[in-house]
C-alpha cells in the first residue's frame, strides 16, 4: 500500500507544469525517487511540505490518520518521516478541530508510539538523527493537548533515555532534549517528576546555561529552568540542589547585552529576555538574593539601563524628571520586576553599600517616585510599575523621595481620588472595581503614607470612606489579583500549562482589599492611640468599632491569602489584639485554664502556680517548659509499654519553676497567645510583654507588639499543632485512637485497611476539638485502665482525621492529570476516606471537616461522572441525604444511558427512582431555558 502511494505521488508529480519542474524540492524527490520507494512515507511528507496551505488545508483531518498510524512502523525511517510529515500538519491546525484531531491521535496511540520510537532512537549515531526530526513532533502535541503530558512524563523509561541522549554534545540534540523537558514541564506534576531526583537533571541545565553553548542551547535551558520554577516551591527545591550556579548563569546570561543603540543579534536579545525572565526568582525570599548582590546583579542591571551609569556622577537631586522618566522608560518590565524583587527581600543586616547597590535603589526610588507623580498629574490615576517599585522600597527613603515630588500639586490630585472612591464605596450596587479604582486606592494608600497629605485625608474623614470602601469589596466578595490590573506580570508559559497548584500570592485574589487595609493602617498609625479618637466609628454605618475587630479576626482566620492576613493582624494591634487569631486556636484556647488534663505546672517565685499542658507549651513556646523523660518498655510489643507509660504519667505532674523577674499577669497573657494564637493586653501591659516575649524568642508576637509594618513577603505565623506528633517517644501523649471500621462502614467501604493500628495522641486536643471526645472523657466512657479510643473508620481517614484536630487542615485530593488517569477504583479508594470523614461529622457534629470533605466529594463527582453511582449507594448506606441528593441531580442527565446499560439495576428501588425523578426534572428545565432562549 506504501508503493502504491508513492507511485501516485510520482505521478502526480509528473503532471505538474514546466516553471514548478524547476523547483528544488520537485528535482530532489525525482533524485530520491528510489529511496521513496524502498522506504515508504518520504514522498508522502515531501508532498505535504510541497502543497499550497491553501490546498492543504482543508484534508488536514483525513491526513492526520494515516500519518498517525504509520508512527508505529517498525522502519525507523518511516516512523520518523511520518512523525516529520504529522508536525507539519498540525501547523495547520484551527480551535474548531482541537477535539477531534486530539481523538485521531488517541485512537491511533500517536502518543505512545512517538515515546517508543524516541527511546529507539537513542540507539546508535546513525538513530540520532531520526532522534532529532522526531522530537518537535510531542513537543508540538504536549504543548497543544494537556491530556496528552501524563502518559509522557509518568515513563521512567523515557525519562531515563533521555538523561542519556542528554550527554551527547551536539548542539541541537541538546536543544531537542531540552525542548522535550519543556514539554513535560508544562505540566505541573510533570514538573515535579524530574525533579524528584532532580540532581542530574539541574546540573545538565546549568551546564546548557553556560557561555560556551551556542545561544539557542542556553535560551532553551533558560526556558525549562522558568518552567520547573514556576511555583515558589519547586525554586526552593532547586534553589538547594545548586543555588550558586544558577544564579551564576542567570547573572552571566545578563551580561555583556546592553540595551543601547547599536544593533544586537536577534538570539542576545532573546537570550537576555530568557535569563531576565528566569531572574524573576527574585520574587520569592531565599538565600538566592546574597547571591544576587554578591556577584554582582547592581552592576550587571546597570549596563541594562545604561542612562544609569552614564548619569552616576551625577547628584540625584540634579536629574531632571525627563531624566528620570526616560531611565524608568528605558527598561523592560522584567528588569524592574527583577529589582523590585531584590529590594523587597533585602535582609535586615543588608549593606547597600558594601554591595554597590546604594546608587542603584535610589535611582530606583527616584523613578518610582517620579513615575508616581507624572501618571497622577497626567492621568489622574497611578501606574503599575509605580506601585510595584515603591511598596518594595525603604519606606522613610520613598517618603521623602515622594513628599518632594509632589509638591503644591499633590492635594487637589488627592481630593480627586477621594471623592472617586467615596463615589465607588457608597454606591448600593458595587459591580465589578475597574483599574481607576485599583489605582486609586493604591494612590491613597501613598498619600496616606505622606504627613503633609495626612491630615487632609484624615479630615475628610479617609478612615470612615476606607472603612466603608472594605466593607463593600468583602460584600461583593471581589477576587481580584495583581494580574487583573497589571497583566505584563503573567508568567509567559501560565497559558499554556496544566495541573499547577501554585500556593497562593502574597496579595493573593485580594488585592484591592489588601491596599484598602493597608491605607487604613497608615492613618490609624500615625493617628495616635485608638483611645484618643474614639469618634472614628462615631456614626460609621458600615462598621462598629466591635463588628471590624470580629472582621479583622474573620479574616486572619478564614482566607489563605498572607498579605491579606497580615495587615488584618496589624491593625488588630491598634485595637488591643496582638497575634494571629485562628480557626485552631479558638479551638485549642478551649483548654486554656482548665486543669481537668493539665500534665504541668509553671511556678513563680512567689508560690502562685498556672496548670499548663505541656504539648501545646512545647510547640508554642519551648523555652518555658523543661522537658523530663519517662523511660518506656520498648521491648514489649503487646501495648502493655502504653499502658505503663500512662499509669507512670498521671502519678508524675512536670514542675517549671520560672525566674524571679515574671509576673503573674505578663504570664497568663503569653500563656494566652500559646493556646489562642493571640492576645488581648492594654497598653500598660505591652511593656513587659516585649521583654518576656524577646525573651522566649517569639518574633511574630514581638512584631506585633512593637507594631512593625509586615514586609511584603513575609510568610503568615499560623498555629500548628502538628509537630507534636512527632516528638521520640510521644513524650506528653496520653491516649491512643485505633481505626475500627464499623459494620456499616466495613461493608459501604471496600478499601479498608486489614490492619488496624493505633495513633498516639493527646487527650487536650481530642478535648478542646471535639464535643463528642469532652462528653466521653466526662461521662467516663473511656475507662482509666485503658489508653484506646476506637475511632469508627479506616486508618485512612484516622490519619486525616487527627491531622485536622492539630493543623486544621484537611489533606485535598490529588488535581489534574494524575486524577484524570486514575481508574475508577483507584478514585473511589482515594475517595473513600472523605465519605468515611463526611458520616463521622455529621455524627460528631464537626462542620468545619463535613464541609471540606463535601467540597471534596463534589469536585471529584464533577469531573468523574462515573463515580456518580457507587458515591451514591454509599450516600444512602451512610443517612447522607444531601451527598445522595447531589449524586442524583449529577446522574439525572445519564438516566436513559444507564437504563439501557443496565447500570440503574445496581441501584435499589427506591434510588432508582430518586434518579429517575431527578432525570424528569431535569428534561423538563432544559425543554424550558430552549423556549426562553
Amino acid at each position: 500500500m506504501q508503493k502504491h502511494v508513492v507511485h501516485s505521488i510520482s505521478a502526480f508529480l509528473g503532471f505538474i507544469s514546466a516553471d514548478t519542474c524547476q523547483h528544488p524540492l520537485v528535482k530532489r524527490e525525482r533524485e530520491r525517487e528510489r529511496e521513496r520507494e524502498r522506504g515508504g512515507g518520504g514522498g508522502a511528507t515531501s508532498i505535504v511540505h510541497f502543497i499550497r496551505s491553501s490546498m492543504l488545508q482543508s484534508h488536514v483531518l483525513h491526513l492526520i490518520q494515516p500519518f498517525s498510524s504509520l508512527l508505529s512502523s517498525h522502519q525507523i525511517k518511516v516512523a520518523s518521516r511520518c512523525a516529520n510529515g504529522l508536525n507539519h500538519i498540525l501547523s495547520y491546525l484551527s480551535l474548531k478541530e482541537d477535539g477531534v484531531i486530539w481523538e485521531t491521535l488517541k485512537e491511533t496511540n500517536a502518543v505512545i508510539h512517538i515515546m517508543n520510537n524516541i527511546q529507539n532512537f537513542s540507539k546508535g549515531m546513525e538513530s540520532i538523527k531520526y532522534f532529532q526530526q522526531t522530537a518537535s513532533l510531542p513537543r508540538r502535541i504536549l504543548g497543544q493537548w494537556p491530556p496528552s503530558r501524563y502518559r509522557v512524563w509518568n515513563d521512567a523509561e523515557l525519562l531515563r533515555v533521555l538523561e542519556v541522549i542528554s550527554v551527547n554534545p551536539d548542539s541541537s540534540v541538546k536543544v531537542a532534549v531540552l525542548q522535550l523537558y519543556s514539554a513535560f514541564a508544562l505540566c505541573g506534576n510533570g514538573a515535579e517528576r524530574p525533579l524528584e531526583n532532580g540532581e542530574n537533571l539541574l546540573k545538565m541545565v546549568v551546564q546548557c546555561m553556560d557561555s560556551t553553548q551556542p545561544p539557542s542551547v542556553r535560551i532553551e535551558a533558560f526556558k525549562l529552568a522558568q518552567l520547573l520554577a514556576m511555583s515558589g516551591q519547586r525554586c526552593s527545591k532547586m534553589m538547594r540542589l545548586c543555588c550558586e550556579p544558577i544564579v551564576k548563569a542567570i547573572i552571566c546570561g545578563l551580561k555583556g547585552c546592553g540595551l543601547s543603540g547599536r544593533q544586537i543579534a536577534e538570539d542576545r536579545i532573546s537570550l537576555l529576555v530568557e535569563a531576565g525572565h528566569l531572574a524573576l526568582i527574585t520574587r520569592w525570599a531565599g538565600e538566592r538574593h546574597i547571591y544576587f548582590w554578591k556577584l554582582g546583579i547592581a552592576s550587571v542591571l546597570s549596563t541594562l539601563l545604561p542612562s544609569i551609569s552614564h548619569k552616576a556622577q551625577q547628584p540625584l537631586h540634579s536629574l531632571s524628571l525627563e531624566e528620570l522618566k526616560f531611565i524608568t522608560d528605558e527598561g523592560t518590565a522584567f528588569i524592574w520586576e527583577i529589582i523590585v524583587g531584590l529590594v523587597t527581600h533585602c535582609g535586615e543586616d543588608f549593606n547597600s553599600e558594601m554591595n554597590g547597590s546604594d546608587l542603584f535603589i535610589s535611582i530606583l526610588i527616584y523613578c518610582a517616585c517620579m513615575t508616581f507623580v507624572d501618571s497622577v498629574h497626567e492621568n489622574g490615576q497611578i501606574c503599575q510599575d509605580a506601585e510595584n517599585n515603591i511598596s518594595s522600597c525603604s519606606a522613610s527613603r520613598a517618603q521623602s523621595k515622594l513628599s518632594k515630588a509632589l509638591k503644591a500639586e499633590g492635594k487637589r490630585y488627592l481630593k480627586a481620588l477621594m471623592d472617586y472612591l467615596c463615589y465607588v464605596s457608597s454606591r448600593d450596587e458595587y459591580g465589578r472595581p475597574d483599574e481607576r479604582t485599583f489605582f486609586s486606592i493604591v494612590g491613597l494608600k501613598f498619600y496616606s503614607g505622606l504627613p503633609q497629605y495626612r491630615k487632609y485625608v484624615l479630615q475628610s474623614e479617609g478612615i470612615k470612606m476606607l472603612l466603608a470602601f472594605i466593607k463593600q469589596c468583602l460584600k461583593n466578595d471581589s477576587h481580584l489579583g495583581r494580574l487583573s490590573f497589571a497583566p505584563n506580570l503573567q508568567n509567559m508559559f501560565s497559558s499554556w500549562t496544566c495541573c499547577q497548584t501554585c500556593a497562593e500570592d502574597w496579595d493573593g485574589r485580594g488585592i484591592l482589599v489588601l491596599f484598602g487595609l493597608w491605607g487604613l493602617a497608615e492613618l490609624i498609625h500615625h493617628s495616635g492611640r485608638m483611645r484618643n479618637h474614639p469618634d472614628i466609628f462615631l456614626g460609621q454605618m458600615e462598621y462598629t468599632e466591635v463588628q471590624f475587630i470580629n472582621k479583622l479576626q474573620e479574616i486572619c482566620s478564614d482566607t489563605s491569602i498572607p498579605g491579606l492576613r497580615w495587615y488584618a493582624a496589624y491593625l488588630l494591634s491598634y485595637f488591643g489584639v496582638y497575634g494571629f487569631p485562628s480557626r485552631l486556636g479558638k479551638r485549642i484556647g478551649n483548654a486554656l485554664g482548665e486543669k481537668e488534663n493539665a500534665d504541668t505546672q509553671l511556678i513563680l517565685k512567689n508560690g502562685e502556680s498556672v496548670s499548663i499542658h505541656g504539648v501545646v507549651l512545647m510547640v508554642q513556646c519551648p523555652s518555658l517548659l523543661q522537658t523530663v523523660e519517662l523511660p518506656l518498655d520498648n521491648e514489649s510489643s503487646d501495648g502493655s509499654s502504653v499502658r505503663q507509660y500512662t499509669e507512670s504519667a498521671k502519678k508524675f505532674k512536670k514542675e517549671v519553676h520560672l525566674s524571679s523577674h515574671l509576673r503573674h499577669q505578663p504570664l497568663v497573657k503569653l500563656l494566652e497567645f500559646v493556646y489562642l494564637g493571640y492576645l488581648q493586653a492594654g497598653e500598660d501591659l505591652v511593656k513587659s510583654l516585649k521583654s518576656f516575649a524577646k525573651h522566649c524568642k517569639l518574633q511574630p508576637l514581638l512584631q506585633m507588639l512593637h507594631r512593625n509594618r509586615p514586609k511584603w513577603g513575609m510568610p503568615f505565623p499560623g498555629l500548628d499543632l502538628a509537630f507534636a506528633l512527632d516528638f521520640d517517644g510521644h513524650t506528653f501523649s496520653d491516649v491512643a485512637l485505633e481505626a475500627e471500621a464499623t459494620e456499616v462502614m466495613q461493608w459501604t467501604c471496600k478499601f479498608c485497611s486489614v490492619l488496624v493500628p493505633h495513633m498516639h495522641v493527646h487527650k487536650v486536643i481530642l478535648w478542646s476539638s471535639c464535643d463528642h471526645f469532652r462528653a466521653m472523657f466526662r461521662s467516663g466512657m473511656q475507662e482509666s485502665h485503658s489508653p484506646f479510643i476506637k475511632v469508627p473508620v479506616s486508618w485512612e481517614a484516622l490519619v486525616k482525621l487527627v491531622g485536622w484536630l492539630y493543623s486544621d487542615k484537611l489533606p485535598t485530593l490529588v488535581t489534574g492529570c494524575l486524577w484524570d488517569n486514575m481508574d475508577e477504583r483507584k478514585k473511589l479508594q482515594e475517595l473513600q476516606p472523605y465519605l468515611e470523614l463526611c458520616w463521622l461529622a455529621d455524627y460528631w457534629l464537626l462542620d468545619d471537616i463535613q464541609e471540606h470533605c463535601s467540597r471534596v466529594i463534589n469536585y471529584c463527582l464533577d469531573s468523574s461522572g462515573n463515580l456518580s453511582l457507587e458515591v451514591l449507594q454509599i450516600a444512602a448506606r451512610l443517612s447522607l441525604w444531601k451527598l445522595a441528593e447531589t449524586a442524583v441531580n449529577r446522574l439525572a442527565p445519564s438516566y436513559s444511558r444507564l437504563r439501557l446499560t443496565g447500570e440503574i439495576e445496581k441501584l435499589d428501588k427506591d434510588l432508582a427512582d430518586m434518579v429517575r425523578a431527578a432525570s424528569v426534572r431535569h428534561s423538563q428545565d432544559s425543554t424550558k431555558c430552549k423556549l426562553e432562549e
